[in-house]
């Protein structure tokens, strides 16, 4: 058994008709369905509280295939900084090209930009920014090594499981 790929990574916004804009107008990402979810689903499944609780749950297709899944809950609990260094998920990324571009262009947007681009020990370059909510988008150029993970990672997988990286891999289940 294995994953097929990537689906999706999910967020919880303050604003749903905000995230929706935010996400079309800045990185060309449209919305591809919506759904209200019943007040009983929102108690048993996601487990809010409240006298009438609520979740409106939008999938926003990121060209390229993947799905930005947005999620509005009432009532809402407020944002929290998330560290590094905790457990959990950290960021999101988008693959682009020229990122000094990229960062020209959000700066123009009004969106917040935690550093300039940078490159990496391997020669990628990338940095980050802020949704209007304060989650963190990763924004990278993988230059040459795009087209390698793309057509080559299969491989590679499969000769780093059996080489270098084999300690990773104990004994499956």
């Amino acid at each position: 058994m294995y994953a097929h790929s990537f689906s999706h990574v999910g967020i919880t916004v303050s604003d749903f008709d905000k995230a929706v804009q935010f996400y079309w107008d800045v990185f060309g990402c449209p919305l591809v369905g919506v759904a209200d979810t019943p007040p009983e689903r929102v108690r048993s499944f996601f487990g809010v509280d409240g006298e009438a609780p609520s979740c409106k749950i939008g999938w926003v297709r990121v060209p390229g295939g993947g799905i930005l899944e947005i999620f509005a809950f009432e009532p809402q609990r407020p944002p929290s900084p998330i560290p590094w260094n905790q457990v959990g998920l950290t960021h999101f990324s988008f693959n682009v090209r020229n990122t000094q571009k990229w960062y020209d262009y959000l700066v123009s947007k009004g969106v917040t930009c935690l550093s300039k681009p940078e490159r990496s020990p391997r020669g990628h370059t990338f940095f980050f920014v802020k949704d209007f909510d304060g989650n963190l988008i990763e924004m990278i150029d993988l230059g040459y090594m795009y087209h390698v993970l793309k057509w080559l990672g299969p491989l590679g997988g499969w000769l780093f499981r059996r080489g270098m990286y084999q300690s990773y891999y104990g004994a499956r289940s």
